[in-house]
Formats: structure tokens, sequence, C-alpha cells
């Protein structure tokens, strides 16, 4: 059984830490978002979805969120992150104390800028709709799983002229997110997005693993397909498909 230790692991996905332009492209996206919340002096409002921890997206979110509060707690913004779950509520705490006691910054962290509002979908919608009518927030960021309330999120975020970010894998609301937000991260970009910002290790080996294997099976597509069309036009009497029984 070989063993690495994580400095190796770390050395060897170097080259790949860069593997999405568009992921940095979208950590660019975040730091202006924050930047320019600190500029104007207004707080950035994060809404991690609206389903628990059993959620891949909702863990890609609250990763998320841990570098954003790394950020915040740099240019000392306020944050405000309403949860629906309070699963949630509780991890997203701690990775944003985690955030703020990287930066050096432990006595800016505050447990109730991650505050729960409601399990009701809709119930939820209004309560954040009502803290961004109140607070103005120069940012706004989904990051998460969404339903029929991101139209909702992404039209009064635009109402009030905030920069908005969102990041989501739920197809259905993809093309509100799209229409309505600034930037938007889309299906698997969401989640090499939140890989690349983790700077983890085995969370970039797990994207790199998908994106091997994704290539060698369109490899192994494109060859099953060229022996089939040789062995239609005589060329050879090898044909792939047959040999493979499929």
């Amino acid at each position: 059984m070989l063993v690495f230790k994580k400095n190796d692991l770390e050395a060897s996905f170097a080259p790949y830490a860069c593997f999405s332009k568009k992921s940095r492209g979208r950590a660019h996206e975040e730091e202006e978002a924050v930047g320019r919340s600190t500029e104007m002096g207004r707080p950035i409002l994060y809404v991690p979805g609206i389903m628990d921890m059993n959620e891949v997206e909702t863990v890609a979110g609250v990763i998320i969120l841990g570098h954003v509060a790394q950020m915040t707690a740099q240019y000392e913004t306020s944050l405000d992150v309403p949860v629906a779950r309070s699963i949630v509520m509780q991890a997203a705490r701690e990775s944003c104390k985690e955030a703020y006691l990287t930066q050096g910054r432990p006595e800016m962290f505050n447990e109730d800028m991650v505050h729960y509002v409601t399990d009701d979908q809709f119930a939820y919608a209004a309560g954040v709709n009502g803290i961004m009518q109140r607070d103005k927030p120069a940012a706004c960021m989904y990051m998460g799983k969404f339903y029929a309330e991101s139209l909702l999120f992404a039209e009064t975020g635009n109402s009030i002229g905030a920069i908005q970010i969102a990041g989501t894998a739920s197809q259905a609301q993809i093309p509100f997110f799209v229409t309505a937000c600034d930037y938007t991260l889309m299906g698997e970009e969401y989640f090499a997005a939140s890989a690349y910002l983790s700077r983890k290790p085995e969370l970039i080996a797990g994207v790199k693993t998908q994106d091997t294997v994704k290539l060698m099976l369109i490899s192994f597509i494109g060859i099953a397909l060229l022996s089939r069309a040789l062995s239609d036009l005589g060329f050879t009497s090898f044909n792939l498909l047959t040999w493979l029984g499929l």
C-alpha cells in the first residue's frame, strides 16, 4: 500500500490547482464583490441554498462561504448569512469562525452573522428578501441548492442594485440566475470552483479524477466509432464494438 504525505499530494496536484480558468475568474469576481461592499460600507449577503447538508451543493456552498469569510475578515466587511436549516447554520458558523481565525481576526467573528430564519421555503424567501430591502447589501451571493425561490432572490437583489454571484447545479434554476445575476457558476463549474477555493488536495484530486475518467470515456467512444466506420467501409475486419459484444 502506498502512503502519501499531505505535502506530496499538494506538490503532485500543484500544476492542476489552476485547472479551470473560469473557476479562477469566479474567485476574482467574488473578490471584486467583497471589494465593492467594502468601498460602499455595506454588508455582503450570502445565501447557502435552502437544503440540508446531505446535498452536495450545500456542502460546496459552505466551502465557498469559508473563502468569502476570509476576504470579509481581511477587508473588515460585514457578512450576513441567513440559513434555512439548523445543521447548515452550525456548519456555516464553523466555516466562518475558522476563516476569521485563519486571517488573525477572531474578534471580528460573531455567531449572529450566521442566523437561522425558517425551514419553510417561501417564508425563508420572504425573510431573505426583507433583509435585502432593509440592509441594502452591496453584494449578494447565492451558492447552493435552490428551487422556485431563486428568481425571487435574484430579482430582489437586482432591484437594490447589488452585484450578484450565483452558483448551483439545479438545472431548472440556472436560467433564472443567468438572467438576473452578474455572474453564474453552472453545474460542474460550481463544484470545481468550490474545490479550487478550498485549496484542499483531496477535493482537487476528486475533480481531476472525474476529468480523467471523462477523457477516457470520450476517447473510448471516439475509437469505437472510428473502428465501426472503418469496418463498415471495408478497410478492416476488426470491429471494437463487436469484439466487446456490444
